[in-house]
């Protein structure tokens, strides 16, 4: 990981373009303090990552996926992507696929949190981490784990954040993003924009597929994720930083919108 060329043994041919003379099937690559190039790059193999410390964020075309702590995601073949983090340690495995299945699911992006059988399947196969050679065992194993994958998904949405291409609503979305601690009106948010309150509304509605309300309110669950992952605070206080104004409400916001009640786990040791 020390050539800037170089990334999970893949050689960038051309600007933002990674190319791999690999010829196994599977490819895994375990990385502890993982450090990735923001910019945008692609390459040939799909890519399954799985995050077992800190969060990832991926950007793909007119969105950004968070992936945080044991969840994963999947990255079609020749899918324009790159990868940002300011988590302060980032440990996860790459299983980058050579040949994969006709089926819908494997032709667009999934964010997905492991269930436990698949998570004892991708720290199984660290075994193979680097390996070149073609494994039997791997090569077997690792098609159980590419066939199951969509079986596996239950896919959240909420960890999808829309990007809107008119530019007013960008600066919003900045703003919010800057100032997510606070709760801003959609009339100041509106003057922002330069736009009424009404047409605001509208336009974020139709670019994003969701209100500015619950944009807002996406953004503050996925920072609090971000303080989670960090181990620094309590829920209270994570809760506040956030702009809660008690831990209760703070709660019913993120199971809205995660489907499960926030806790702060255990690091992962290896």
């Amino acid at each position: 990981m020390q050539n800037a060329k170089l990334k999970c043994n893949f050689t960038e041919t051309e600007n933002g373009f990674f190319d791999d003379s690999i010829e196994k099937e599977a490819f895994i690559w375990y990385e502890e303090n993982w450090l990735h190039d923001d910019y945008e790059h692609l390459h040939q193999r799909a890519q399954l990552t799985f995050v077992t410390e800190g969060y990832q964020y991926f950007h793909i075309n007119d969105k950004i996926y968070l992936v945080p702590q044991n969840h994963v995601i999947w990255v079609p073949s020749l899918q324009k992507h790159k990868i940002t983090s300011e988590a302060k340690t980032v440990k996860l495995m790459v299983t980058l696929f050579k040949n994969i299945p006709e089926n819908q699911f494997y032709s667009t992006t999934h964010v997905f949190p492991a269930p436990p059988v698949l998570k004892e399947m991708i720290l199984y196969a660290k075994k193979w981490n680097q390996e070149t050679a073609e494994n039997d065992e791997q090569k077997t194993f690792m098609n159980a784990l590419l066939v199951s994958l969509p079986n596996f998904c239950d896919e959240n949405t909420a960890l999808q954040i829309p990007l809107p291409s008119d530019m007013r609503l960008l600066e919003v979305c900045q703003f919010i993003n800057l100032n997510y601690q606070q709760n801003h009106s959609i009339d100041e948010l509106a003057e922002t924009a330069n736009l009424s309150t009404r047409s605001l509304q509208r336009i974020f509605k139709k670019e994003t597929g969701i209100s500015i309300k619950k944009y807002a309110q996406l953004i503050k669950i996925l920072k609090s994720i971000e303080l989670i992952d960090s181990h620094q605070f309590t829920l209270s206080e994570i809760a506040y930083k956030v702009g809660y104004k008690s831990l209760s409400a703070f709660t019913s916001s993120y199971l809205a919108i995660m489907n499960a009640k926030p806790k702060i786990s255990k690091k992962i040791l290896f």
